[in-house]
């Protein structure tokens, strides 16, 4: 494909807003700089060329991916990473910037999507194969992937009715991008469909599952769930985690909890929020509800009189979850929402309750509310109501739980079908 002139133009117009709001979220200059010579160039030295190259947008994404990326850094092959958001470069590095992968593993972030630009991204790093998580197209990105003879894939795809209407908008933009793909592995048909009619290749799109479903806890969750529990005294609190919440979820939630942690003094509820640079303003939302709060990164603990746990730090959503009873995830009160992945505290057991807002993962939340192994609340005050339920009835959680298992094995094994595509050109390359 060739790129339309007026979206190159608008990416060289709008180029300079985008090196603004780098430098907005930077902490210090040479965060800023480091940032814009991976988005604009010249680049870092490639650690390796004829890599795996894995784009996933941000933090869940990056957790999708995780089995697969493990699964070919184990097996020996190079690996290059790269994301879009700072949170999920951070979570790239605390996954797999481990010694078992060193000189196999680089992270950095995905260049701007401007011809040039992205020409000498391919021309640097060399990659043998584009694996493209879930929904991250660009246009001149999938066409130097075609010019350089790249296979490109989008793996675990998937696709709301949202974000098809808006794609469907440009499609003579869309329909072509499409086509430069070799192959679609969407994750159920309502995905697939879309996909087709916004004019992906037919035969180049086939329903192979969600890979979040073959998800699994750490290496050693269990035995740091444990220490926190005995070191912190936690075997009689009663923990309600409330986990990639977006504003105002936390304030409603929180507001409508107050007279229960008022009451139930051995109740804690950990707040997790999505997007760090707001952990400031939910201490002060504490603060302001008069609600005894501790913070995570000043090292603090769940103390006996605690209330609320700032969980403010990065990557250990997993513990959170696992030392609860109860949980919401978030981003599904919110408007518009679309929540977040439901499946990380489904694999640990904690019941689970969710907002109505969930389009980003419509198919997988729908089976398990068909199930009856999750709890969808309309509201603020319905889901503290189910989240209260929960705590005070065991047999409740439980039965959540268990249909929640049957969910999960009826729906894994899309991992290994995602290996065995991604296999054959791995092979096609080599042989050619």
């Amino acid at each position: 494909m060739t790129t339309p002139i007026w979206y190159n133009l608008a990416l060289f117009l709008i180029k300079p807003f985008y090196q603004w709001r780098i430098k907005k979220r930077a902490t210090n200059s040479e965060q800023y700089q480091t940032e814009c010579l991976e988005r604009f160039g010249p680049f870092q030295p490639a650690l390796n060329t004829a890599t795996i190259w894995f784009h996933a947008v941000s933090v869940g994404e990056t957790n999708a991916a995780q089995p697969l990326i493990e699964h070919y850094l184990t097996l020996g092959h190079a690996v290059l990473v790269t994301n879009t958001t700072t949170t999920g470069q951070a979570r790239s590095q605390a996954l797999f910037a481990k010694d078992e992968y060193a000189g196999l593993f680089q992270a950095v972030y995905l260049p701007a999507d401007q011809k040039q630009i992205v020409r000498a991204f391919f021309t640097q790093y060399q990659p043998k194969i584009l694996l493209l998580v879930e929904t991250e197209l660009w246009p001149n990105l999938l066409d130097q992937a075609t010019q350089f003879d790249v296979p490109s894939l989008l793996i675990n795809a998937r696709l709301s009715e949202k974000s098809a209407q808006s794609y469907a908008k440009v499609s003579s933009l869309t329909a072509p991008m499409l086509q430069c793909l070799s192959q679609i592995l969407a994750q159920d048909q309502a995905t697939q469909q879309r996909f087709n009619d916004l004019g992906a290749d037919l035969n180049k799109n086939k329903v192979v599952g969600s890979i979040k479903y073959d998800i699994q806890a750490p290496i050693g969750l269990v035995e740091q769930k444990q220490k926190l529990l005995q070191n912190w005294q936690l075997a009689n609190r009663k923990i309600i985690t409330i986990a990639s919440t977006h504003a105002p979820e936390e304030q409603k939630i929180l507001t409508l909890l107050k007279p229960l942690l008022d009451q139930h003094r051995d109740y804690v509820c950990i707040v997790v929020p999505r997007h760090p640079e707001r952990f400031d303003a939910i201490f002060n939302l504490c603060q302001s509800l008069k609600l005894d709060t501790q913070r995570r990164s000043l090292g603090q603990k769940i103390e006996v009189d605690t209330q609320v746990y700032l969980a403010d730090s990065m990557g250990e959503l997993w513990l959170w979850y696992a030392l609860s009873q109860v949980c919401f995830v978030g981003g599904s009160l919110n408007e518009p929402g679309g929540g977040h992945n439901i499946l990380e505290p489904l694999v640990l057991n904690v019941a689970t309750v969710i907002g109505p807002n969930y389009f980003n993962f419509q198919s997988i939340v729908d089976e398990f509310l068909n199930s009856k192994a999750i709890l969808l609340g309309q509201d603020a005050q319905q889901v503290v109501q189910q989240l209260q339920a929960c705590i005070e009835d065991p047999a409740l959680a439980e039965q959540l739980n268990t249909d929640a298992q049957h969910v999960l094995m009826r729906n894994r094994g899309s991992l290994q079908r995602h290996i065995d595509v991604i296999d054959r050109y791995l092979m096609d390359v080599t042989e050619g």
